[in-house]
């Protein structure tokens, strides 16, 4: 009895609660005011008018935010790193006392750095303002959203009766698909892909959120490793992939001299025929222990140990012997191409040690391609650059100018230094076949480049509609995932076989000269 009272009397006090926070409120007005006017005339009714409203609206602004409003709040304000970590925390000790399952996502952009070179980095950061909000969009509002830095985000997926391996990745492709989705900037559409790693509590074991945030990032660079716009889950067996960058400092010179650190190569073929016009040479490292470790990791080590230009000579020698490997075979690769470095760029006697190395394996100069980032072309006023590439051009070496549209190279740059084939950059060919903005882009480029008597590549060709719509456009080369991976030397004559079977009687696409 003492407990159905006590219930009746909850009610009642959360009724007379509703009704003095809500707009019922307002009802009594009248009675109010007329009340006001009979006790004291028309003073206290134009008081009773204006004062009892006001003191409603101020009351209210005093209260506690609703639910409704909670959750907006929550939205508006983002986590920082330490508040997700110890929202995982809660997650996953109240998990595992309810059984309940939880897990932890985290986002990675793979253009994030092509974005600050394209547009500046108050852009980059609008960008990434937007997608947060897109993500924030995605989830429920009892999961939990963090910028971890400036470039990635964790998602907390608050405890729920069921969640499992298929789900998770239902769920990171669906908060993929709101990321990927065109960003409309003024007049630019921009084009972002993005990664994801997951961590389900049933793969962890610890009850430390911050462990479980770092096993997630931990799947998300071996996605990242995999290509852009790929997905992983947390395995524990990836701690043993895991590489500490104090590790690789110490290791990279031994790395270098024990032929660690190799050319991998990936294929470009000609729009027009489909056969293998080229490779192109990328650094790999094959570890011996932590298997083959990403350019992203060892790269910036490798630039700040000084040691460029000594990665440049081991680029150059694995590259042209893989042409004297493909010789030998008999499969016509026309070309392979290395990417030089500036330091390498700037050494005074490059020109000699081309001329040496060719001649070491026998090779003529039109078999190399120089590939040099339209950065470096579009801010370099080193005369000693400059004398190099048209010294390499005149030799008869193709020099090709890398992720061209993100450097903001000038037309007169190009002649001074004596470009032969553009290299378009991904994030103009990424939906080339959907967006017409993105096809207005290229043709552009295209016109530029015939009227210029330039060739044309595009890198980061991944779909076959990708593909369609460029050799439709005029672009004579592709490249990309969409035509083949990066891959060991010794995997490239099984890859080109395979190729070579599948072109029996090819449609020709013509390139328009006029």
């Amino acid at each position: 009895m003492y407990r159905q009272l006590s219930r009746l009397n909850s009610t009642i006090r959360s009724s007379f609660k509703a009704i003095l926070h809500g707009p019922q409120i307002l009802a009594f007005l009248p009675a109010f005011v007329l009340a006001g006017y009979w006790i004291g005339g028309e003073l206290v009714l134009t008081a009773t008018a204006i004062g009892f409203p006001a003191v409603i609206a101020i009351f209210a602004m005093m209260q506690p935010l609703n639910g409704k409003n909670r959750r907006a709040d929550k939205r508006d304000r983002k986590p920082r790193p330490d508040e997700f970590n110890l929202a995982l925390d809660r997650a996953l000790r109240l998990a595992r006392k309810k059984d309940l399952k939880t897990a932890c996502l985290v986002l990675g952009l793979d253009d994030f750095d092509a974005i600050i070179d394209r547009y500046g980095r108050s852009v980059a950061l609008e960008v990434v303002e937007e997608l947060c909000e897109r993500v924030n969009s995605a989830v429920r509002s009892r999961d939990s959203v963090s910028r971890l830095d400036d470039h990635k985000f964790g998602v907390m997926i608050a405890p729920v009766g069921h969640m499992n391996l298929d789900i998770a990745l239902q769920l990171a492709s669906r908060l993929q698909a709101a990321v990927e989705q065109p960003i409309q900037l003024g007049g630019t559409t921009i084009y972002i892909s993005t990664s994801v790693g997951f961590c389900l509590d049933t793969n962890f074991r610890d009850n430390n959120g911050k462990l479980m945030a770092e096993a997630a990032d931990l799947a998300l660079t071996v996605a990242q490793r995999n290509g852009p716009s790929s997905i992983r889950a947390y395995s524990p067996d990836m701690r043993d992939i895991k590489v500490n960058p104090h590790t690789i400092s110490t290791e990279i010179d031994q790395a270098l001299e024990s032929g660690q650190i190799i050319p991998w190569f990936q294929p470009q073929i000609s729009t027009d025929t489909g056969y293998v016009t080229g490779f192109e040479a990328l650094a790999r490292w094959e570890h011996p222990e932590r298997g083959i470790i990403s350019p992203a990791e060892f790269l910036p080590k490798i630039q700040q140990a000084g040691e460029m230009e000594r990665l440049s000579e081991v680029m150059l020698t694995g590259a042209l012997a893989a042409l004297n490997f493909w010789d030998a075979d008999g499969v016509d690769v026309p070309r392979v191409g290395v990417n030089f470095s500036p330091d390498e760029l700037r050494n005074p006697r490059l020109l000699q040690k081309i001329e040496w190395e060719l001649d070491k394996f026998d090779l003529t100069t039109d078999r190399l391609a120089i590939e040099i980032l339209e950065t470096v072309v579009a801010t370099s006023p080193d005369d000693m650059v400059a004398r190099n590439i048209s010294g390499l051009s005149e030799m008869g070496c193709q020099i090709d100018l890398d992720d061209f549209g993100t450097g903001h190279a000038s037309i007169s740059s190009i002649r001074r230094f004596d470009i032969q084939r553009l290299k378009i950059d991904r994030s103009f060919v990424m939906k080339v076949d959907q967006d017409p903005e993105q096809q207005r882009m290229v043709s552009a480029i295209l016109l530029m480049a015939e009227r210029l008597e330039l060739d044309t590549l595009a890198e980061g060709v991944e779909t076959a509609g990708e593909h369609a719509m460029l050799a439709q456009l005029g672009c004579r080369h592709v490249q990309g995932f969409g035509i083949g991976r990066p891959m060991a030397l010794e995997n490239t004559l099984e890859w080109i076989a395979a190729h070579l079977a599948n072109l029996s009687d090819p449609p020709t696409i013509g390139f328009k000269t006029g």
